[in-house]
């Protein structure tokens, strides 16, 4: 059964959050905002569902505490601008917020937001406390990510057969939810989720998806929320296998792992976006040997990939043997590949033989 994710009422829950902070002032308190502690501390895995979720600690943003003043100013800005929003009815995105909310503080040499990189943050933060999505504020990001494969989809009103998108496939929003994109048909077996954008280019131009009747899917590197969450629902909704094909690095490996149980950052949303059935179907080293690679296309392990390898050997959700296995042997052998390496057995090698090989015998990563 598929686990049915609570809607909340972000209009309530923003006219609750600013309500308690006037509420705050007219009792002559200092206002303070009660957040979780969105860092490594407050993280924790849960073994029975596979995912990283967040705990219990929480830390406070106070107006009259110094250090806080500028965030606490921040974080109201950001609520009262997309309580704004939804009044209004219209959508936005987390870029034209930050250049909405972006200005000088009047005589002064202060602007409210220097870079996106503080209001996104910050748009976490409230996403967090207030148990919601930034789609329900009425927010989006740039699109990312191409699917193509026998699906077709409603997109509000329009209907999408993703197997008659050509050479570009159906660029994926970053609104997936149900109130939006619902499956209308699927014929497919699988999903076979792609790290590297050129080679979901090189699948898709070979038909992969429709000889081997599955669904291709690329977040172009690291994944957005949309595709995660799209992965997520596809499996939930329609039961479907998820393997992902990525880089045999330690980058490629967390790329999986985000997909499999969410990631630290975002841990607070891993239901909706971590899948934990999820299985890794390469590249690894020791395709190397398996599939006979030239040792001539493998790059060399430098100081930053030993020292996050080592790190994840001591991660809980890459103890199972066949991980420790895989990062002991990339330690060993002191190299790494990118997905272009199984080029040098062919062009289509990656299409014909080592994808169908690795299908058919269910040589996974879990």
């Amino acid at each position: 059964m598929v686990k049915k994710i609570k809607k909340i009422d972000a209009r309530k829950e923003l006219s609750m959050f600013g309500n308690g902070i006037v509420g705050q002032i007219d009792k002559g308190s200092n206002p303070d905002i009660t957040l979780p502690i969105r860092a490594l501390s407050n993280i924790f895995f849960d073994k029975k569902s596979g995912l990283v979720k967040l705990g219990i600690k929480v830390s406070h943003r106070s107006y009259l505490n110094t250090s806080h003043t500028r965030k606490f100013m921040q974080t109201v800005m950001v609520a009262a601008e997309c309580n704004k929003i939804i009044n209004q009815g219209v959508t936005t995105s987390i870029r034209d917020l930050y250049y909405a909310l972006k200005r000088t503080i009047p005589d002064t040499n202060e602007n409210t937001f220097e870079e996106q990189a503080e209001s996104d943050p910050i748009l976490e933060d409230l996403e967090a406390t207030l148990n919601t999505l930034r789609e329900a504020l009425h927010l989006k990001a740039d699109r990312k990510g191409y699917l193509a494969g026998p699906l077709t989809i409603v997109d509000s009103d329009d209907t999408i057969d993703c197997s008659k998108m050509g050479s570009s496939g159906w660029a994926i929003p970053s609104n997936v939810e149900g109130e939006i994109i619902t499956f209308s048909k699927c014929t497919a077996d699988y999903i076979l989720f792609i790290e590297k954008d050129a080679v979901w280019q090189r699948l898709n131009e070979d038909k992969f998806w429709k000889i081997h009747n599955c669904i291709i899917m690329t977040g172009k590197g690291q994944p957005a929320r949309g595709a995660r969450r799209l992965v997520n629902r596809l499996h939930n909704e329609l039961k479907l296998p998820v393997y992902v094909l990525a880089d045999a690095d330690p980058w490629g490996y967390y790329i999986y792992s985000v997909i499999k149980q969410g990631s630290i950052n975002l841990s607070f949303l891993s239901d909706r976006l971590g899948t934990p059935d999820a299985k890794f179907i390469g590249l690894t080293t020791e395709d190397v040997k398996t599939f006979k690679i030239p040792n001539n296309v493998t790059i060399k392990l430098n100081k930053g990939d030993e020292k996050r390898a080592k790190e994840m050997m001591k991660y809980v959700w890459f103890k199972p043997k066949e991980w420790q296995a895989e990062l002991r042997n990339m330690l060993r052998v002191g190299y790494k590949l990118e997905l272009e390496a199984l080029s040098a057995k062919g062009i289509r090698f990656i299409s014909e033989k080592y994808l169908p090989k690795k299908i058919k015998e269910k040589d996974f990563l879990p």
